[in-house]
């Protein structure tokens, strides 16, 4: 069972007004669409975060190793994934 609680939101009339109009257009609550709107918005967030999160971590394991890939050899990989090829991902080197 999900535990809810209420949250007050303050929005000016034009934004309101927008998001009614929607509302009614879809047949849904604006309540709905607010709700919505606030978890399609955490989720893309969290993983704007986690991908982050990685950069940070693969710049770090860079700097204490020197190991990469250069973007010819990315580009060339990805290529031939993206023409349906089952091939391996570069050789890191120094």
């Amino acid at each position: 069972m999900t535990t809810t609680t209420t949250t007050s939101l303050k929005l000016d009339t034009k934004i309101k007004d927008r998001l009614q109009r929607l509302a009614t257009v879809r047949d849904r609550k604006p309540h709905y669409l607010m709700r919505e709107a606030i978890q399609q918005y955490v989720e893309r967030e969290e993983k704007r975060e986690q991908f982050r999160q990685h950069a940070f971590a693969a710049w770090s394991d860079f700097q204490a190793s020197g190991l990469h890939v250069t973007a010819e050899e990315a580009d060339a990989w990805l290529a031939k994934l993206e023409a349906g090829e089952d091939v391996d991902a570069p050789e890191c080197h120094g």
